[in-house]
């Protein structure tokens, strides 16, 4: 039988983002680890290795929220480890993911990441191809008690255009019009944004700021990295502004 080989690409495409590279390789400071990563470009995105923060995400907006019995939409699909949180804390019994690039949606319905199994074997997951940043800042089509952003690297380093409006108090109110009351709004973050966390608080009646603080064994062989989630509650009446 063929050895498995250390590196190997399993996918490239094109993309409005630029080019997406799925590869699968062996940690080789940690024999018998093997990671799945995505790039774009010659840009490493996520990794298998690192997914605390996707996790958190997940995790801290169902605590914060407190329910159970939940409907989340999840924007950004990536290796799925945000909608997999979602739904193993038990409280979340619907959970639609959308994610912009077609080929990312196909590696997980092919087996090509780690939880393609789990995702798609979970009937209270969907996975829909879409622009997550243009069904929000549009009209709501029904209410969501969770709503999961982890798609651009921060409010002021986005992946496009299309999502600015999100970040301001104007957008954030067409986004609220797709939670039910008491809903949460949980966006993810590479850096802290001090006009987005204010844009948050003009529009929902709680907001807060969380750091996660994880440790990167891809750069120089363990390096700390600070990650920041932004939470926001609908109330029962939208602040004005």
């Amino acid at each position: 039988m063929a050895k498995r080989p250390l590196f190997e690409i399993l996918d490239e495409v094109d993309t409005p983002l630029g080019v997406f590279t799925l590869r699968r390789r062996d940690l080789l400071r940690r024999p018998g680890v093997i990671v799945t990563e995505v790039n774009v470009g010659h840009e490493l995105l996520m990794s298998s290795l690192n997914s605390v923060s996707e996790e958190a995400l997940s995790h801290r907006a169902v605590a914060w929220h407190g329910g159970t019995g939940l409907r989340a939409l999840v924007g950004g699909l990536g290796l799925g480890y945000t909608a997999q949180a979602a739904i193993d804390t038990g409280a979340v019994t619907d959970c639609r993911v959308v994610e912009r690039v077609a080929a990312v949606i196909d590696w997980v319905s092919t087996g090509l990441v780690p939880l393609s199994e789990s995702l798609m074997g979970d009937a209270r997951v969907q996975l829909v191809e879409g622009d997550v940043y243009a069904e929000l800042l549009g009209p709501a089509s029904e209410g969501w008690d969770l709503i999961l952003i982890d798609v651009d690297h921060s409010p002021t380093e986005t992946l496009g255009p299309v999502s600015a409006p999100f970040y301001t108090a104007a957008g954030l109110r067409r986004v609220a019009e797709h939670l039910n009351p008491g809903g949460v709004l949980a966006v993810w973050s590479v850096s802290d944004d001090d006009a987005f966390a204010t844009a948050l608080s003009q529009t929902f009646a709680e907001e807060t700021r969380q750091k996660i603080t994880w440790v990167n064994e891809l750069i120089n062989g363990g390096t700390e990295v600070e990650d920041f989630l932004f939470l926001a509650r609908k109330g029962t009446v939208l602040a004005e502004g």
